[in-house]
C-alpha cells in the first residue's frame, strides 16, 4: 500500500531555511503529490503540489516565492524547500498523495504521511 514519510522538520529563526522531504513507495506515475500544513486552531491548507511526472507546480499565495516543491524520481523522493520562513509558517507539514489533483487540492486527499512539524520563532 502507499506509504508517505516525511523528515526534516524542526526549529528556526525567522528568515531561516528548512526542507522537507518525503519518502513515497507505490506511488503511481502521474500522480500527484503535495505538501499540506495546520497550525493549531487553524484549517489545514494545501501549501504546494506537483504531478510526479514533473509537470507544473502549484503554491498558495502566501508561499509563492519562498517555497518550492520539487520530487526526486530515482529516490521516489518528493522535497519543500522552504526560505525565508516566518512565525506564520509555524505548523505540522504532511506530505498526501492522490490520483486526482482536484481531489488533492481542493478535497481530501486520499493518502497522507504522519507529519513533521515546522516552529519558526
Amino acid at each position: 500500500h502507499v506509504q508517505l514519510v516525511e523528515s526534516g522538520g524542526g526549529s528556526v529563526q525567522a528568515g531561516g531555511s528548512l526542507t522537507l522531504s518525503c519518502t513515497a513507495s507505490l506511488i503511481g506515475y502521474g500522480s500527484c503529490m503535495a505538501w499540506f500544513r495546520q497550525a493549531p486552531g487553524k484549517e489545514r491548507e494545501a501549501v504546494a503540489a506537483m504531478y510526479t511526472d514533473g509537470g507544473r507546480t502549484y503554491y498558495t499565495s502566501s508561499v509563492k516565492e519562498r517555497f518550492t516543491i520539487s520530487k526526486d524520481n530515482a529516490k521516489n523522493t518528493l522535497y519543500l524547500h522552504m526560505n525565508n520562513l516566518k512565525p506564520e509558517d509555524t505548523a505540522m507539514y504532511y506530505c498526501v498523495a492522490d490520483s486526482s489533483f482536484l481531489k488533492l487540492w481542493f478535497q481530501n486527499p486520499t493518502y497522507w504521511g504522519q507529519g513533521t512539524q515546522v516552529t519558526v520563532s
